[in-house]
């Protein structure tokens, strides 16, 4: 009998990576609309963390880090033995795993928020708050990075516009952090680029079909699948 020699990617995996983004954006922007003292210009969505209902934003956080690493894993093996999929999807895991610290390690209070917090912004870092700043830091850089490595691959298929997006959107993220200085809402626009994009590259690389495969591959994968059939 044949033998498929292919291995499918679960569709689960792919609809996690793409789902991740705007669920986390999603909550952080419905919970910053409707919790008292949140103010988007002042207070970062790390900071929903805080305050009874923080609990709200530790499970967006820890969910938002496994769908990552599910997309992560569909990433890899969309993209086996293809310019990219080596570090693509070690960048992209590294990206899940820093919002798996962040639920676990929250950020500090400060600018007013949680109700009760310092007026001022926050200038002292605690060890946990140390640890969540330093795991964001981590993960966007690593985000940033498997932008740049996914935009050598869209290259090499002469992907043209996913090529220069993918080369955009860390410029983008990392102006948003640099602007973060006059306004936090900078940051979060930076931050919500980066996972817009994250999904939108996620479901190009692993919902869209790829390219075929060489004739000359075609051919050998046949002839086995014959060698197959005879033995059977």
């Amino acid at each position: 009998m044949p033998v498929s020699l292919a291995r499918p990617v679960p569709r689960v995996l792919p609809a996690a990576g793409i789902a991740a983004g705007p669920l986390f954006l999603a909550a952080g922007l419905t919970q910053g609309l409707t919790r008292d003292g949140f103010d988007f210009s002042r207070n970062a969505l790390s900071q929903l963390s805080l305050g009874t209902l923080g609990w709200i934003q530790v499970t967006v956080f820890l969910l938002t880090g496994l769908l990552v690493i599910s997309g992560a894993i569909a990433v890899r093996q969309a993209l086996r033995d293809t310019p990219g999929g080596t570090w693509a999807p070690r960048l992209l895991g590294v990206f899940g795993a820093s919002f798996l610290l962040a639920g676990f390690f929250p950020a500090d209070p400060g600018a007013g928020f949680p109700a009760g917090a310092p007026e001022d912004r926050v200038t002292r870092l605690s060890a946990h708050g140390t640890v969540h700043m330093v795991a964001g830091t981590v993960g966007h850089l690593a985000l940033c990075a498997a932008f740049l490595v996914l935009a050598r691959h869209f290259a090499a298929r002469r992907q043209r516009g996913w090529a220069v997006a993918a080369r955009l959107v860390p410029v983008g993220v990392l102006a948003g952090f640099a602007a973060s200085a006059t306004t936090v809402a900078a940051f979060t626009a930076g931050a919500g680029l980066g996972l817009l994009g994250l999904s939108a590259v996620t479901a190009r690389l692993t919902v869209t079909a790829l390219p075929p495969r060489p004739a000359a591959h075609r051919n050998d994968t046949r002839t086995a699948a014959a060698r197959q059939e005879t033995s059977a």
